[in-house]
């Protein structure tokens, strides 16, 4: 079982979190495919969608962390606290500036008159995520954590 650890980057906890963040990504590939039936590449490396690529890599991180030292330990608690912010900035912040800017590049669009150098590129509206893909990406990153760290630890 250490080879499987030793493999990638020789730390488990890490290794577990970037399954999670592959495994999302994929996910997104997936889910495109089957509802828009088209193949869009852009989905394995973007941020957006479904599931949210960062809380599962947060929640895979804090899941294993709890699992292998305790879940009143310190580094769980740390764990959790940074999954908690960076899931409420997916969900909220950078899902209100992905707002912001179809808003923007609707007014780039429509612009009557010549367009500033500053609207010389359309802006990624695809930022955030809706609370549903916050929560499908935490849950598949403490799937992956409990699992991976029962399996290998």
């Amino acid at each position: 079982m250490k080879n499987v650890v030793d493999f990638f980057t020789g730390n488990l906890i890490l290794n577990l979190s970037i399954l999670a963040w592959a495994i999302a990504q994929v996910l997104k590939f997936i889910i495109v495919l089957i509802t828009q039936h088209r193949l869009d590449w852009r989905h394995i490396l973007s941020s957006g969608g479904m599931p949210s690529s960062h809380s599962a890599f947060v929640c895979a991180c804090a899941t294993a962390m709890g699992y292998m030292y305790g879940w009143s330990s310190p580094v769980f608690t740390i764990s959790a606290v940074v999954a908690i912010v960076v899931m409420y900035d997916a969900a909220n912040v950078r899902k209100a500036a992905g707002e912001q800017a179809k808003i923007l590049n609707y007014i780039m669009e429509h612009w009557t008159e010549m367009k500033p150098a500053l609207f010389g590129k359309e802006l990624k509206e695809f930022l955030g995520h809706t609370p549903f893909q916050v929560l499908m990406g935490g849950l598949l990153g403490i799937a992956v954590g409990l699992l991976g760290a029962w399996l290998w630890q």
